[in-house]
């Protein structure tokens, strides 16, 4: 830090600043202009220095916003810097550095400037200081009335346009963070922003038809992720024949009071973790987000969500045609393979989920992969890792494989792919896997550090509507795999008893139940010394014979008896009561799935059956709930089969022969005998009033994952410093 600091520190006693934030009007073609934007700087991106800056740029801002109503001189800087801009893409085919360097900083001083603005005043207020000019003190103007409009299309007219060079990189990447803080006012306000100026101009007008190429460029963008050129690659460079009159004025004002905005100078090292990213890749992706979750206008469907609900593969074999006007083509397969490698930032897997949801294009292409698992196992990575992802993060990963799943090709076909040493799944040496069993593995896990941790119900009743979907196409299940779905079925089995037995008897003792469920590990293993026998037998059917009669009733007796002896009705009931109606859902739910499988791929899961005939004592206890009664039928039917059949065969089995014998078995188990069910499909739908959830997330990576762009956390209205 140190003299970085400091000299950022110094910038609002800038003679070129004070100058354009002071009291005289400045002419769009005087001198000065050369002066104030000629200078070198590698953009601050570490949080002190941004901080430092944005304190800077409040200070200039207090003094222009005082004295712009007379001057005119934000209105004067703008039209600078368009006029500049028309010359753009010449000067990048011409390799005009000197040209495009000014053009950046200019865009820059406007892009601070601007972020204040935002976050001190109303889009009203804004839209008026963009109307001031420097005739007369406090008069208006009528030309200069659609500057904003005029800024915001030159803005994606140059993302869009300008070739990406080395030389242009840095103005196409402030170009991009302009238009993100153009549309930050929502940071600033709780309440989602529905009728917005902003949004207005970049719906209607100038700003529309750029609509369909805006996306598809930061698409593009996205998938390239081209890394930032070299510090310096933007700074002009002197010529040996001197570079004309231009030259000299940049020259000599370069090395003047400008150079304290050098940080680092310009051919300092970036830090390692810059050199691994894209700054444009990032701000783009971030860009499109915000875009494609602006709301509707009364009038008009939001265009850019349009764009890419609608874009098409430029690799597909019909004629391109479309109804809607922002339709577009992209190459498909380069944006699959982009989805795949950036999954673990939380931007490009709402990116994935939005393309899923939204376009039917993508979502057939992507279902139509052979290799699915270069997209999967990113997902299950991060569902893996629960405990270090935002809940967010783990919502969006969940979702997207509840979409997946609802295909029943994807069901089939990732069983059919093996995997090798899955060396992240830390709870089991895995050298040989399927894809399907590693994701109910992953699924399973997420399920259970949800009910142990966070209990949010909306994350278990996902994870449990994608097991649900793939049920019926189980294949081949890992022996692990089966293990675990019996054993967490099993888990809540006993949990269900254990609450039952504190609903009933809350003053009661059962040592015995107390410590076995106090000594449950978290990942649910099984433990040896809770058997069945001992603890459910006698106790299970009475309590099960209890709830044939009046189910409802029993529990509702139960409760008030329970408050009754906590001694208010206000009391809050403890944790295990308030779990019932989870467990029961689960336990439901997960007996559903093993009934699924059952039915429609028996033969092909002697792995599944085996760890059921494990645990038959604990399923055959629930044969006469009143809530499970129907699903266990078949559970029943199968346990009863498969026991008979073992039993015949002897005693002292192997478990190589045990699973021979129920190979056998499985063939010759009549499949008339097992009840059907209506198959098993959950939908993802998304919830009303999407909007609510998306804007305050999108503008939450934003504000987390944006490059060099800072907003004092004090300022942020829209979330809360944890969301996410």
């Amino acid at each position: 830090m140190g003299a970085n600091s400091s000299s950022i520190s110094e910038l609002p006693e800038n003679e070129y600043l004070k100058k354009l934030s002071g009291a005289e009007p400045i002419s769009e073609n005087d001198p000065f202009w050369n002066q104030l934007l000629s200078f070198s700087f590698t953009t601050p991106t570490n949080s002190a220095d941004l901080k430092l800056l944005e304190e800077a740029t409040i200070s200039v801002c207090k003094s222009l916003v005082e004295k712009n109503p007379r001057t005119g001189n934000l209105g004067s800087l703008i039209k600078v810097f368009l006029s500049r801009t028309k010359e753009l893409k010449i000067s990048a085919e011409c390799q005009n550095h000197l040209f495009i360097w000014q053009a950046h900083n200019a865009l820059f001083i406007i892009c601070c400037l601007l972020k204040v603005f935002i976050s001190r005043m109303s889009e009203e207020e804004l839209k008026l200081h963009f109307t001031y000019e420097e005739k007369a003190p406090g008069s208006y103007g009528t030309e200069c009335e659609d500057l904003i409009e005029e800024l915001l299309c030159c803005l994606i007219q140059l993302i869009v346009e300008i070739p990406l060079l080395d030389i242009t990189y840095n103005i196409s990447l402030e170009a991009v963070t302009t238009l993100i803080v153009f549309l930050s006012c929502q940071v600033f306000h709780k309440e989602i922003l529905r009728e917005s100026i902003i949004h207005k101009y970049l719906m209607h007008g100038r700003c529309l038809p750029y609509t369909s190429r805006l996306v598809k460029t930061l698409l593009y963008n996205f998938i390239r992720q081209e890394r930032s050129p070299p510090p310096g690659t933007h700074v002009f460079q002197q010529q040996t024949d001197g570079g004309g009159l231009l030259y000299g004025i940049a020259s000599g004002v370069a090395t003047g009071l400008w150079t304290v905005f050098t940080l680092g100078g310009v051919g300092s090292k970036p830090p390692p973790q810059l050199e691994q990213c894209s700054p444009l890749a990032n701000q783009s992706l971030l860009l499109l987000l915000v875009l494609a979750n602006l709301t509707d206008a009364p009038d008009t469907p939001n265009p850019y969500r349009q764009a890419i609900m609608s874009f098409k593969n430029t690799q597909g074999f019909t004629a391109y045609s479309s109804s809607n006007p922002h339709a577009f083509q992209i190459n498909f397969n380069s944006l699959y393979t982009a989805l795949c490698e950036q999954q673990k930032c939380d931007q490009a897997t709402l990116l994935l989920y939005m393309l899923l949801h939204q376009n039917t294009n993508v979502r057939t292409y992507v279902l139509a992969r052979t290799d699915i698992e270069n997209l999967v196992l990113p997902i299950l990575e991060i569902l893996y890792h629960v405990e270090e992802r935002n809940s967010h993060h783990v919502y969006m990963a969940l979702i997207i494989l509840l979409i997946l799943t609802e295909d029943d090709g994807f069901n089939r076909s990732i069983h059919e792919v093996i995997l090798k040493n899955i060396n992240w799944y830390a709870e089991r040496v895995l050298t040989e896997i399927s894809l399907g069993s590693l994701l109910i593995l992953v699924v399973i896990r997420t399920i259970q550090y949800n009910m142990t941790r966070t209990r949010d119900k909306y994350l278990h009743t996902n994870c449990l509507a994608a097991l649900a979907n793939m049920s019926a196409q189980f294949r081949s299940l890992h022996q692990y795999a089966a293990q675990r779905i019996i054993s967490y079925t099993c888990r809540h089995l006993r949990r269900y008893v254990y609450v039952l037995d504190k609903l009933y008897f809350p003053h009661s003792h059962c040592s015995t139940l107390q410590h076995c469920f106090s000594t449950l590990s978290d990942n649910g293993e099984e433990l040896l010394s809770l058997t069945c026998s001992h603890i459910l037998r006698s106790y299970a059917a009475s309590l099960f014979s209890l709830l044939s009669k009046k189910h409802n009733k029993v529990l509702e007796q139960a409760t008030q008896s329970l408050r009754g002896s906590l001694g208010s009705n206000d009391s809050p009931l403890p944790d295990y009561a308030q779990d019932l109606n989870v467990i029961e859902e689960v336990i439901r739910m997960m007996l559903e799935i093993i009934n699924s499988c059952l039915t429609n791929s028996l033969h092909h899961n002697p792995n599944l059956v085996y760890a059921l005939l494990y645990k038959r004592d604990l399923f055959e206890q629930f044969r006469t709930h009143p809530s499970f009664q129907d699903i266990m039928q078949n559970i029943d039917l199968v346990i009863s089969f498969f026991s008979s059949r073992l039993e015949q065969a002897g005693a002292e089995l192997s478990v190589e022969r045990v699973l021979e014998i129920i190979k056998q078995g499985a063939v010759a188990l009549p499949k008339d005998r097992l009840r059907k069910f209506p198959e098993l499909k959950f939908k993802y739908v998304e919830e009303e009033q999407p909007e609510e959830f998306f804007i305050p997330y999108v503008w939450s990576l934003v504000y987390n994952s944006a490059v060099a762009l800072y907003w004092n956390p004090h300022d942020i209205q829209l979330f809360t410093m944890d969301s996410g």
